[in-house]
């Protein structure tokens, strides 16, 4: 299973030498506020015990907000995955999982109290926090995934690439759910980063191929969305989905994994139509600090969240969830500057010397910056 050789399906478009690809910051750009919009969304209309207009936004883009994340974390992966394995480990596993921990200890500071004043005893708050280490908790678990795919790959790479993506699809169709995080998010996901690895130079051939020819991209982004819209709203009668436990037909078997597929190919196209506009930057300089965001966005959405349903009830549930949004999307970002400019606390988002296990050559570790995909 090696798509850098001539045997397999496709030859990355890129080397080892070039620095960064703008639209693939696009992509994560849209992919972390898609994310961060969902958690804000869902959040403030469970607090408020109703639904807003961004709420279709948030379902409009179920089938395929994950499936592009993944996908993307998958791009660059043929560029390193011959690495001995002692440096693969460190910069594939080792380094997500010292933010997982170190944001797991960080959140669990903060909900405490609360789940103490609930009635969890601190033998229970233990527990629950030990928990965590074999299965995700709450927001953290894209970063607790990613070594796992990680490993997946390289230890099944020496396989034919066929035989991994077609049981990695046919985990995808199955109806996995075991109640277990880990478990049903790998058999849903695998198969989306597995693409990205195996495909990512035809993944880059296309992007280049909007590049030159937009307007076309335009209407096929047009008939996606369209098609997207029709499954996912489609009415469903109680009956069926009382049959077959689904909401939306978007859920279907072979449909979640057209519409996954369907829908990270749009937002690459449309991550590099955006890319043509200097308005649209911001969505850049999120993608290339996107794991900036997705650790440390909970406490400004919670506060965010908080304040606004009580202190603004003239403001319907849509534009408190989309203003949650914004103050959780922007407030990492400021965070993120005052470490830069002050120099504490840049152990948070970057990975101190101590927790190498393959140091550099060179003193880059507290230099280098982070981002999901790698």
């Amino acid at each position: 299973m090696q798509p850098t050789s001539a045997t397999g399906p496709g030859q990355p478009a890129f080397s080892r030498q070039q620095d960064r690809v703008d639209w693939v910051d696009y992509a994560k750009g849209i992919c972390i506020l898609l994310v961060v919009m969902m958690h804000s969304t869902l959040g403030v209309e469970k607090a408020a015990g109703e639904t807003g207009w961004l709420g279709y936004v948030v379902e409009f883009s179920r089938p395929f907000r994950m499936p592009d994340f993944f996908l993307i974390s998958g791009l660059f992966l043929g560029l390193v995955i011959d690495r001995p394995w002692l440096r693969y480990v460190d910069r594939k596993v080792v380094h997500f999982l010292y933010f997982y921990v170190l944001w797991l200890t960080i959140q669990f500071a903060f909900k405490a109290p609360g789940w103490m004043a609930e009635g969890l005893s601190p033998v229970e708050l233990t527990g629950k926090y030990f928990l965590s280490f074999v299965e995700p908790f709450g927001t953290l678990w894209f970063i607790y995934m990613l070594p796992v795919f990680f490993l997946v790959t390289r230890l099944t790479k020496s396989l034919p690439w066929w035989s991994v993506l077609g049981f990695a699809a046919l985990l995808e169709i199955l109806p996995i759910h075991t109640g277990w995080l880990m478990v049903d998010e790998f058999a849903a996901r695998y198969v989306y980063f597995l693409a990205g690895y195996l495909f990512a130079g035809r993944i880059f051939s296309l992007a280049a191929w909007v590049r030159e020819n937009g307007r076309a991209a335009f209407a096929l982004l047009a008939a996606w969305a369209l098609t997207n819209a029709l499954i996912v709203f489609a009415p469903v009668s109680a009956g069926t989905q009382q049959m077959l436990a689904i909401s939306s037909y978007s859920q279907l078997p072979f449909v979640s994994l057209m519409l996954g597929g369907m829908g990270a190919l749009a937002i690459i196209c449309g991550s590099v139509l955006l890319s043509k506009f200097s308005w649209t930057g911001f969505l850049e300089y999120l993608g290339r600090n996107s794991i900036v965001v997705y650790l440390a966005f909970f406490l400004p959405m919670a506060v965010s969240r908080a304040i606004l349903l009580k202190f603004a009830p003239f403001l319907d549930i849509g534009t408190v969830s989309a203003l949650v949004t914004l103050a959780a999307a922007i407030g990492p970002v400021i965070f993120y500057w005052m470490i830069q400019w002050s120099g504490y606390g840049r152990f948070l988002f970057h990975r101190p010397a101590w927790a190498w296990i393959d140091r550099p050559t060179a003193p880059v570790a507290t230099k280098a910056r982070l981002h999901p995909a790698e």
